[in-house]
């Protein structure tokens, strides 16, 4: 009688354990048909690098001066 109640336990489990996988794979399917991945990107303008340049003409050597 045990091996039969230890049996059901464990199918029971297992069919909990499945509905759970269910029900968050259709969440996650949910959520990939809402995002839409066909928006156009928003254009970033003016984009440029600012360059530093050295005040005294030596760039990267600082222990060099006398």
């Amino acid at each position: 009688m045990e091996t039969v109640i230890t049996t059901a336990v464990i199918l029971a489990m297992i069919a909990l354990w499945v509905l759970l996988i269910h029900l968050l794979n259709a969440q996650h399917d949910q959520r990939i048909a809402a995002f839409r991945y066909s928006d156009v990107l928003p254009v970033r303008g003016g984009r440029r690098r600012k360059l530093r340049r050295p005040v005294d003409g030596a760039a990267g050597h600082h222990g060099d001066r006398e």
